[in-house]
Protein backbone atom coordinates (compact mmCIF):
# COMPACT_ATOMS: atom_id res chain seq x y z
CA UNK A 1 0.00 0.00 0.00
CA UNK A 2 1.37 3.39 -0.99
CA UNK A 3 2.39 5.63 1.90
CA UNK A 4 0.35 8.83 2.09
CA UNK A 5 2.55 11.75 3.08
CA UNK A 6 1.39 15.04 4.55
CA UNK A 7 2.44 18.25 2.80
CA UNK A 8 5.15 19.06 5.34
CA UNK A 9 6.64 15.58 4.98
CA UNK A 10 6.77 15.88 1.19
CA UNK A 11 8.43 19.29 1.50
CA UNK A 12 11.01 17.86 3.90
CA UNK A 13 11.83 14.97 1.55
CA UNK A 14 12.15 17.37 -1.39
CA UNK A 15 14.50 19.55 0.67
CA UNK A 16 16.62 16.52 1.51
CA UNK A 17 16.83 15.54 -2.14
CA UNK A 18 18.13 19.02 -2.92
CA UNK A 19 20.87 18.96 -0.28
CA UNK A 20 23.33 16.38 1.00
CA UNK A 21 23.36 17.79 4.55
CA UNK A 22 21.01 19.71 6.82
CA UNK A 23 18.55 19.97 9.71
CA UNK A 24 14.89 18.99 9.61
CA UNK A 25 12.86 20.57 12.41
CA UNK A 26 9.41 19.02 12.88
CA UNK A 27 7.30 19.19 16.07
CA UNK A 28 6.91 16.00 18.08
CA UNK A 29 4.25 13.80 16.50
CA UNK A 30 4.86 15.27 13.04
CA UNK A 31 6.17 12.06 11.48
CA UNK A 32 9.94 12.63 11.42
CA UNK A 33 10.62 8.89 11.26
CA UNK A 34 8.45 8.50 8.18
CA UNK A 35 10.42 11.29 6.49
CA UNK A 36 13.65 9.45 7.28
CA UNK A 37 12.31 6.16 6.01
CA UNK A 38 10.98 7.59 2.74
CA UNK A 39 14.28 9.31 2.06
CA UNK A 40 16.16 6.11 2.90
CA UNK A 41 13.92 4.10 0.59
CA UNK A 42 14.53 6.57 -2.20
CA UNK A 43 18.32 6.43 -1.76
CA UNK A 44 18.36 2.63 -1.60
CA UNK A 45 16.11 2.30 -4.63
CA UNK A 46 18.18 4.50 -6.92
CA UNK A 47 21.71 3.84 -5.67
CA UNK A 48 24.09 2.25 -8.13
CA UNK A 49 26.21 0.80 -5.32
CA UNK A 50 25.70 -0.80 -1.89
CA UNK A 51 25.00 1.74 0.82
CA UNK A 52 26.07 1.85 4.47
CA UNK A 53 23.26 3.69 6.25
CA UNK A 54 23.67 4.71 9.90
CA UNK A 55 20.68 5.67 12.08
CA UNK A 56 21.54 7.26 15.44
CA UNK A 57 19.27 7.65 18.48
CA UNK A 58 19.84 8.99 22.01
CA UNK A 59 18.75 5.76 23.74
CA UNK A 60 18.93 2.05 23.05
CA UNK A 61 15.13 1.86 23.35
CA UNK A 62 14.69 4.40 20.58
CA UNK A 63 17.32 2.70 18.39
CA UNK A 64 15.34 -0.53 18.72
CA UNK A 65 12.08 1.27 17.96
CA UNK A 66 13.55 2.95 14.89
CA UNK A 67 14.86 -0.41 13.68
CA UNK A 68 11.38 -1.89 13.84
CA UNK A 69 9.81 1.09 12.08
CA UNK A 70 12.39 1.18 9.29
CA UNK A 71 12.11 -2.54 8.63
CA UNK A 72 8.31 -2.58 8.77
CA UNK A 73 8.30 -0.24 5.77
CA UNK A 74 11.46 -1.24 3.93
CA UNK A 75 10.68 -4.92 4.41
CA UNK A 76 7.38 -4.50 2.55
CA UNK A 77 9.08 -2.90 -0.46
CA UNK A 78 10.90 -4.82 -3.14
CA UNK A 79 14.55 -4.04 -2.44
CA UNK A 80 17.37 -5.62 -4.38
CA UNK A 81 19.93 -6.51 -3.30
CA UNK A 82 19.13 -7.68 0.23
CA UNK A 83 18.91 -5.29 3.17
CA UNK A 84 21.09 -6.23 6.15
CA UNK A 85 20.84 -4.96 9.73
CA UNK A 86 23.42 -4.44 12.49
CA UNK A 87 22.93 -2.88 15.92
CA UNK A 88 25.86 -1.12 17.54
CA UNK A 89 24.96 -0.69 21.22
CA UNK A 90 24.85 -2.81 24.38
CA UNK A 91 21.11 -3.53 24.33
CA UNK A 92 19.35 -6.75 23.40
CA UNK A 93 18.07 -7.12 19.85
CA UNK A 94 16.91 -9.86 17.52
CA UNK A 95 19.49 -8.68 14.98
CA UNK A 96 23.24 -9.08 14.93
CA UNK A 97 24.78 -6.76 17.51
CA UNK A 98 28.28 -5.66 18.48
CA UNK A 99 30.21 -2.74 19.91
CA UNK A 100 33.61 -3.94 18.67
CA UNK A 101 35.04 -1.82 15.89
CA UNK A 102 36.87 -4.74 14.21
CA UNK A 103 33.64 -6.76 14.05
CA UNK A 104 31.79 -3.76 12.58
CA UNK A 105 34.48 -3.44 9.91
CA UNK A 106 34.38 -7.14 9.09
CA UNK A 107 30.56 -7.22 8.88
CA UNK A 108 30.39 -4.11 6.68
CA UNK A 109 33.01 -5.43 4.27
CA UNK A 110 31.87 -9.04 4.10
CA UNK A 111 28.09 -8.51 3.98
CA UNK A 112 26.48 -8.33 0.55
CA UNK A 113 23.84 -5.70 -0.15
CA UNK A 114 22.66 -2.48 1.46
CA UNK A 115 23.37 -2.22 5.18
CA UNK A 116 21.38 -0.50 7.95
CA UNK A 117 23.27 0.17 11.18
CA UNK A 118 21.30 1.33 14.24
CA UNK A 119 23.31 2.87 17.04
CA UNK A 120 23.23 5.42 19.85
CA UNK A 121 25.16 8.65 20.22
CA UNK A 122 27.03 6.96 23.03
CA UNK A 123 28.25 4.14 20.72
CA UNK A 124 28.65 6.05 17.45
CA UNK A 125 32.39 6.41 18.06
CA UNK A 126 32.68 2.63 17.64
CA UNK A 127 31.55 3.03 14.04
CA UNK A 128 34.01 5.89 13.57
CA UNK A 129 36.81 3.70 14.96
CA UNK A 130 35.88 0.89 12.56
CA UNK A 131 36.76 3.22 9.67
CA UNK A 132 33.94 1.93 7.48
CA UNK A 133 32.54 4.26 4.84
CA UNK A 134 29.24 5.80 5.94
CA UNK A 135 27.12 6.79 2.95
CA UNK A 136 24.01 8.08 4.72
CA UNK A 137 23.68 9.38 8.29
CA UNK A 138 20.32 9.99 9.98
CA UNK A 139 20.48 11.51 13.49
CA UNK A 140 17.20 11.35 15.41
CA UNK A 141 16.54 13.68 18.36
CA UNK A 142 19.65 15.41 17.08
CA UNK A 143 19.82 17.97 19.90
CA UNK A 144 21.47 15.14 21.86
CA UNK A 145 24.38 15.21 19.41
CA UNK A 146 25.55 18.57 20.77
CA UNK A 147 26.70 17.17 24.12
CA UNK A 148 30.44 17.18 24.74
CA UNK A 149 30.55 13.37 24.89
CA UNK A 150 28.75 12.84 21.58
CA UNK A 151 29.73 15.72 19.32
CA UNK A 152 33.13 14.43 18.17
CA UNK A 153 31.68 11.21 16.76
CA UNK A 154 28.80 13.03 15.12
CA UNK A 155 31.07 15.67 13.58
CA UNK A 156 33.48 13.06 12.23
CA UNK A 157 30.69 10.99 10.68
CA UNK A 158 28.88 14.01 9.27
CA UNK A 159 31.99 15.30 7.52
CA UNK A 160 32.85 11.94 5.96
CA UNK A 161 29.35 10.76 4.99
CA UNK A 162 27.90 11.50 1.56
CA UNK A 163 24.57 12.48 3.14
CA UNK A 164 23.93 13.68 6.72
CA UNK A 165 20.54 14.71 8.10
CA UNK A 166 19.60 15.84 11.60
CA UNK A 167 16.04 15.55 12.92
CA UNK A 168 14.55 17.15 16.01
CA UNK A 169 11.62 19.15 17.30
CA UNK A 170 13.86 21.03 19.71
CA UNK A 171 17.24 22.16 18.32
CA UNK A 172 20.12 23.08 20.58
CA UNK A 173 22.48 25.88 19.60
CA UNK A 174 25.65 27.39 21.03
CA UNK A 175 26.85 30.95 21.47
CA UNK A 176 30.22 32.46 20.70
CA UNK A 177 33.16 30.27 19.77
CA UNK A 178 31.61 27.00 20.97
CA UNK A 179 31.11 24.87 17.85
CA UNK A 180 28.99 22.04 19.25
CA UNK A 181 25.61 23.62 18.51
CA UNK A 182 23.33 22.83 15.61
CA UNK A 183 24.13 26.30 14.25
CA UNK A 184 27.54 24.90 13.21
CA UNK A 185 26.96 24.65 9.46
CA UNK A 186 30.12 22.63 8.81
CA UNK A 187 28.71 19.76 10.87
CA UNK A 188 24.94 20.20 10.60
CA UNK A 189 24.47 22.05 7.34
CA UNK A 190 21.65 24.55 6.87
CA UNK A 191 18.10 24.33 8.17
CA UNK A 192 16.34 22.51 5.35
CA UNK A 193 12.83 22.88 6.76
CA UNK A 194 11.25 24.20 9.96
CA UNK A 195 7.63 23.08 10.24
CA UNK A 196 5.39 25.22 12.49
CA UNK A 197 3.17 23.35 14.95
CA UNK A 198 -0.05 25.24 13.96
CA UNK A 199 0.28 23.75 10.47
CA UNK A 200 0.31 20.25 11.96
CA UNK A 201 -2.73 21.00 14.10
CA UNK A 202 -4.61 22.38 11.10
CA UNK A 203 -3.75 19.46 8.82
CA UNK A 204 -4.81 16.84 11.36
CA UNK A 205 -1.37 15.54 12.30
CA UNK A 206 -1.28 16.52 15.99
CA UNK A 207 -3.58 18.05 18.62
CA UNK A 208 -3.24 21.29 20.53
CA UNK A 209 -2.27 20.95 24.20
CA UNK A 210 -4.58 22.11 26.99
CA UNK A 211 -2.84 23.47 30.08
CA UNK A 212 -4.61 22.68 33.35
CA UNK A 213 -3.47 24.19 36.64
CA UNK A 214 -4.10 22.16 39.77
CA UNK A 215 -3.95 24.23 42.95
CA UNK A 216 -2.83 22.40 46.05
CA UNK A 217 -3.27 23.82 49.54
CA UNK A 218 -0.34 21.90 50.99
CA UNK A 219 3.06 23.39 50.23
CA UNK A 220 5.61 20.93 48.90
CA UNK A 221 9.05 20.64 50.53
CA UNK A 222 11.81 18.07 50.36
CA UNK A 223 10.51 16.59 53.61
CA UNK A 224 6.90 15.99 52.53
CA UNK A 225 7.43 15.52 48.78
CA UNK A 226 6.25 11.91 48.68
CA UNK A 227 2.95 12.54 50.45
CA UNK A 228 2.25 15.80 48.62
CA UNK A 229 2.95 14.25 45.21
CA UNK A 230 0.81 11.25 46.08
CA UNK A 231 -2.09 13.48 47.12
CA UNK A 232 -1.77 15.71 44.05
CA UNK A 233 -1.87 12.76 41.64
CA UNK A 234 -4.98 11.28 43.26
CA UNK A 235 -6.73 14.68 43.34
CA UNK A 236 -5.99 15.24 39.65
CA UNK A 237 -7.34 11.79 38.76
CA UNK A 238 -10.55 12.58 40.63
CA UNK A 239 -11.07 15.59 38.35
CA UNK A 240 -10.52 13.85 35.03
CA UNK A 241 -13.68 14.05 32.96
CA UNK A 242 -13.38 11.00 30.68
CA UNK A 243 -11.84 8.64 33.20
CA UNK A 244 -12.89 5.41 31.47
CA UNK A 245 -9.95 5.41 29.05
CA UNK A 246 -7.59 7.85 30.77
CA UNK A 247 -3.95 7.10 30.06
CA UNK A 248 -1.74 9.31 32.20
CA UNK A 249 1.98 9.96 32.02
CA UNK A 250 3.52 11.23 35.27
CA UNK A 251 6.90 12.98 35.02
CA UNK A 252 8.48 12.38 38.43
CA UNK A 253 10.81 14.92 40.07
CA UNK A 254 13.57 12.33 40.58
CA UNK A 255 14.06 8.59 40.87
CA UNK A 256 14.27 8.56 44.66
CA UNK A 257 11.00 10.42 45.22
CA UNK A 258 9.23 8.26 42.64
CA UNK A 259 10.49 5.03 44.18
CA UNK A 260 9.60 6.12 47.71
CA UNK A 261 6.11 7.12 46.58
CA UNK A 262 5.57 3.73 44.95
CA UNK A 263 7.03 1.66 47.82
CA UNK A 264 6.36 3.71 50.96
CA UNK A 265 2.95 5.24 50.30
CA UNK A 266 -0.42 3.70 49.48
CA UNK A 267 -0.65 5.20 45.98
CA UNK A 268 -0.57 1.81 44.23
CA UNK A 269 -3.46 0.52 46.32
CA UNK A 270 -5.36 3.78 45.74
CA UNK A 271 -4.85 3.59 41.98
CA UNK A 272 -5.90 -0.04 41.88
CA UNK A 273 -9.08 0.79 43.80
CA UNK A 274 -9.91 3.32 41.09
CA UNK A 275 -9.43 0.72 38.36
CA UNK A 276 -6.05 1.88 37.09
CA UNK A 277 -3.20 -0.35 36.01
CA UNK A 278 0.22 0.94 37.06
CA UNK A 279 3.41 1.01 35.04
CA UNK A 280 6.71 2.62 35.97
CA UNK A 281 10.18 2.74 34.49
CA UNK A 282 13.50 4.30 35.53
CA UNK A 283 17.10 3.66 34.55
CA UNK A 284 17.96 2.66 38.12
CA UNK A 285 15.12 0.27 38.96
CA UNK A 286 14.01 -0.98 35.55
CA UNK A 287 10.49 -1.56 34.21
CA UNK A 288 7.43 -2.73 36.16
CA UNK A 289 3.89 -3.67 35.22
CA UNK A 290 1.54 -3.82 38.22
CA UNK A 291 4.42 -4.38 40.65
CA UNK A 292 6.03 -7.14 38.57
CA UNK A 293 9.46 -6.43 37.12
CA UNK A 294 9.58 -7.20 33.40
CA UNK A 295 11.94 -6.97 30.46
CA UNK A 296 11.78 -3.69 28.61
CA UNK A 297 10.50 -5.28 25.42
CA UNK A 298 7.53 -6.73 27.32
CA UNK A 299 7.00 -3.37 29.03
CA UNK A 300 6.77 -1.45 25.76
CA UNK A 301 4.71 -4.12 24.00
CA UNK A 302 2.23 -3.98 26.88
CA UNK A 303 2.27 -0.20 26.79
CA UNK A 304 1.43 -0.22 23.08
CA UNK A 305 -1.39 -2.74 23.52
CA UNK A 306 -2.90 -0.83 26.42
CA UNK A 307 -2.47 2.47 24.61
CA UNK A 308 -4.60 1.18 21.74
CA UNK A 309 -7.27 -0.24 24.06
CA UNK A 310 -10.08 2.22 24.88
CA UNK A 311 -11.27 0.00 27.71
CA UNK A 312 -7.91 0.17 29.50
CA UNK A 313 -6.85 3.00 31.78
CA UNK A 314 -3.44 3.31 33.35
CA UNK A 315 -0.95 5.58 35.07
CA UNK A 316 2.59 5.50 33.73
CA UNK A 317 5.33 6.84 36.00
CA UNK A 318 8.76 7.66 34.67
CA UNK A 319 11.83 9.73 35.28
CA UNK A 320 13.39 11.10 32.08
CA UNK A 321 13.22 7.88 30.00
CA UNK A 322 9.97 8.58 28.12
CA UNK A 323 10.43 12.29 27.54
CA UNK A 324 11.62 12.04 23.94
CA UNK A 325 11.30 9.86 20.91
CA UNK A 326 9.71 6.75 22.41
CA UNK A 327 6.33 6.09 20.80
CA UNK A 328 3.66 5.69 23.50
CA UNK A 329 0.25 5.54 21.80
CA UNK A 330 -2.99 6.65 23.40
CA UNK A 331 -1.69 8.92 26.16
CA UNK A 332 -4.37 11.45 27.13
CA UNK A 333 -2.80 13.35 30.03
CA UNK A 334 0.57 14.21 31.47
CA UNK A 335 1.25 15.47 34.99
CA UNK A 336 4.45 17.46 35.48
CA UNK A 337 5.75 17.05 39.01
CA UNK A 338 9.00 18.83 38.24
CA UNK A 339 10.33 21.88 36.44
CA UNK A 340 11.71 20.37 33.23
CA UNK A 341 14.32 21.91 30.94
CA UNK A 342 12.86 23.55 27.83
CA UNK A 343 13.63 20.63 25.51
CA UNK A 344 12.33 17.96 27.87
CA UNK A 345 9.22 20.04 28.58
CA UNK A 346 8.44 20.40 24.86
CA UNK A 347 9.09 16.70 24.29
CA UNK A 348 6.81 15.74 27.20
CA UNK A 349 3.98 17.85 25.75
CA UNK A 350 4.52 15.96 22.52
CA UNK A 351 3.76 12.63 24.20
CA UNK A 352 0.07 13.52 24.71
CA UNK A 353 -0.85 15.47 21.56
CA UNK A 354 -1.02 12.51 19.20
CA UNK A 355 -4.38 11.81 17.59
CA UNK A 356 -6.75 9.12 18.80
CA UNK A 357 -6.88 6.22 16.36
CA UNK A 358 -10.56 6.93 15.57
CA UNK A 359 -9.73 10.51 14.62
CA UNK A 360 -6.71 9.44 12.58
CA UNK A 361 -8.80 6.96 10.62
CA UNK A 362 -11.67 9.42 10.25
CA UNK A 363 -9.39 12.08 8.78
CA UNK A 364 -7.89 9.59 6.32
CA UNK A 365 -11.39 8.34 5.37
CA UNK A 366 -12.65 11.94 4.97
CA UNK A 367 -15.38 11.45 7.59
CA UNK A 368 -13.71 13.98 9.90
CA UNK A 369 -12.46 17.39 8.80
CA UNK A 370 -8.73 17.69 9.44
CA UNK A 371 -8.05 20.37 12.02
CA UNK A 372 -11.66 20.67 13.17
CA UNK A 373 -11.02 19.36 16.69
CA UNK A 374 -14.70 19.79 17.64
CA UNK A 375 -15.34 16.67 15.54
CA UNK A 376 -12.57 14.69 17.18
CA UNK A 377 -12.99 11.94 19.74
CA UNK A 378 -9.87 13.30 21.47
CA UNK A 379 -9.81 17.08 21.17
CA UNK A 380 -6.54 17.96 22.91
CA UNK A 381 -3.76 16.59 25.05
CA UNK A 382 -4.03 17.62 28.69
CA UNK A 383 -0.91 18.94 30.43
CA UNK A 384 -1.43 19.39 34.17
CA UNK A 385 0.82 21.34 36.50
CA UNK A 386 0.23 21.24 40.27
CA UNK A 387 0.84 24.54 42.04
CA UNK A 388 2.19 23.82 45.52
CA UNK A 389 5.58 25.59 45.68
CA UNK A 390 7.57 28.43 44.16
CA UNK A 391 9.16 26.01 41.70
CA UNK A 392 5.76 24.77 40.51
CA UNK A 393 4.70 28.37 39.83
CA UNK A 394 7.85 28.74 37.72
CA UNK A 395 6.96 25.51 35.90
CA UNK A 396 3.49 26.84 35.11
CA UNK A 397 4.85 30.13 33.78
CA UNK A 398 7.52 28.50 31.61
CA UNK A 399 5.05 25.95 30.29
CA UNK A 400 2.50 28.62 29.37
CA UNK A 401 5.13 30.61 27.48
CA UNK A 402 6.37 27.46 25.76
CA UNK A 403 2.89 26.49 24.58
CA UNK A 404 2.31 30.00 23.24
CA UNK A 405 5.68 29.96 21.47
CA UNK A 406 5.11 26.60 19.75
CA UNK A 407 1.36 26.36 19.20
CA UNK A 408 0.36 30.01 18.78
CA UNK A 409 3.44 31.73 17.36
CA UNK A 410 4.52 28.65 15.39
CA UNK A 411 8.15 28.92 16.47
CA UNK A 412 10.65 26.22 17.40
CA UNK A 413 11.51 25.67 21.05
CA UNK A 414 15.28 25.72 21.21
CA UNK A 415 17.90 25.87 23.92
CA UNK A 416 21.62 26.57 24.18
CA UNK A 417 24.33 24.08 25.08
CA UNK A 418 26.78 25.09 27.78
Amino acid sequence: MKTILKSHQSRAIDAMKASNKGCIYVPTGGGKTQIMIEDCLDKVKFSTYRLNIVVVAPRILLAQQLSGEFLSVLGEKYIHPALNVLHVHSGETQHLSTTKSDEIYKWANETYGHKLIFTTYHSLHRIVESEIDVDVLYCDEAHNSTSKNHHVGVAATSKSADYSYFFTATPKYTRGSNTRGMNNNDVYGDTLINVPAPELVNNGTILPPKLVIHDSEEKRTKYNAVEVDRGVILDILNNIEDEKSAKILVAAPNTRTLWNMLTKSDIIEELKSRGYDILHITSKHGAYINQTKVRRDKFFNTLKDWGDDDDKKFVLFHYSILSEGINVPGLTHTILLRNLPIIEMAQTIGRVIRLHKYDYNGIHNNTIEAGNVTQYHKKYGVVTVPINSKSSVATRNRLQKLIELIFEDGLTAHSFAN
